[in-house]
């Protein structure tokens, strides 16, 4: 189905003055009317009058108004009519009916008004009024919105359960599809929101595993969540794109906002993460111990301050690793006797 825009409905207030001076014109026509009677006149003026106050309201219903980044879709005995866009004071076939699936829908995302407060308005409002509220809820929102999905918790590429949390900003670019393609476009970008969150999540590893492929290539790569978040939040944009295409959405940008193991797993993860931590810290120390060692070894011989075999140089190699390797301070022992 294709969008309708009207563009040529911006009548308002022209119909507004026209019937509110109607509406005067039939109050004095019952006066003058009502004094031609009682002199025996004709009462043509008086009934036309009457009629004119009892139905004169009519035109009223066909009275819009939209603020900016607003939309309206309408329809006329079950006949998509069109779509009023833009700010400004409309008037359309009072028959016409307003019509917005998701009204009622309150997700977790900027936007949408708290249910409490439109009931209590409501219920409080005169007859003006609730024809006020309805109006305002079977309006379209046209700004960029952002959705803030449940935290899903996911089996990554190794099998390992993530909880992660997305942010999608979104707007509603073709009313026609939003209202008329889908049942309720705001449930069904949800639903797709943690869909295509689950397909990509299990692609990836949570950090960088080897022998993983995540690009599709028949290569292994270095991608994983919590380094290419940038890469993985910009295939789920893609993804979701791809599946709200059909109900008129936009998808301008997704992003990552929580990412962790999940609770039965986290403990054990972090001393993962601590034990590989603990080997790398080790072996930066060998590294520099044993080049310490090859370095006082060579001063010792180039200076020729001592001459030692290979038994004492090994065990000067083993004292100086001891030294240097151990987790807390060496208590030295003065040998007051002969080297040999």
């Amino acid at each position: 189905m294709e969008e309708k825009v009207l563009t040529n409905k911006k009548h308002g207030m022209p119909v507004l003055l026209l019937t509110t001076a109607l509406y005067l014109a039939a109050a004095a026509g019952c006066v003058f009317g009502g004094m031609s009677v009682s002199r025996g006149g004709s009462a043509a003026l008086l009934v036309v009058s009457i009629i004119w106050l009892c139905i004169g309201w009519f035109p009223y219903c066909g009275l819009k108004v939209l603020k900016p980044q607003e939309a309206l879709v309408l329809t006329l005995f079950g006949k998509y009519v069109g779509t009023l866009k833009g700010d400004g004071f409309y008037y359309v076939n009072p028959f016409c009916t307003s019509v917005n699936p998701a009204a009622d829908t309150h997700l977790n995302q900027s936007g949408d008004v708290d249910n409490k407060t439109v009931k209590t308005s409501m219920s409080f409002a005169l007859n003006a009024g609730k024809a006020e509220v309805d109006l305002a809820g079977k309006k379209i929102s046209l700004k960029i919105m952002t959705l803030n999905n449940n935290r899903q918790k996911i089996n990554d590429c190794l099998g390992n359960p993530v909880e992660i949390g997305i942010a999608v900003m979104w707007r509603v670019v073709d009313t026609a599809k939003a209202v008329f393609h889908v049942d309720n476009y705001k449930e069904y970008l949800s639903l797709q929101c943690d869909t295509a969150l689950r397909n990509i999540v299990r692609i990836y590893p949570y950090d960088v595993a080897p022998n993983v492929d995540t690009t599709g290539d028949g290569i292994a790569d270095e991608g994983s969540l919590r380094g290419s978040s940038e890469v993985v939040a910009a295939r789920i944009r893609d993804e979701i794109q791809s599946r709200v295409e059909e109900a008129g959405l936009e998808i301008i940008e997704a992003r990552i906002t929580y990412l962790a193991y999940a609770p039965e797993i986290a403990a054990v993860m972090l001393q993962r993460q601590q034990a590989s931590a603990i080997v790398d810290a080790r072996k930066m120390i060998v590294d520099g111990a044993v080049g310490m060692v090859e370095m006082a070894l060579d001063r010792l011989n180039q200076n020729g301050v001592v001459e030692l075999d290979e038994e004492r140089k090994a065990a000067m190699v083993s004292n100086l690793l001891v030294v240097l390797c151990g987790n807390r301070d060496a208590q030295p022992i003065v040998n007051s006797g002969s080297l040999y």
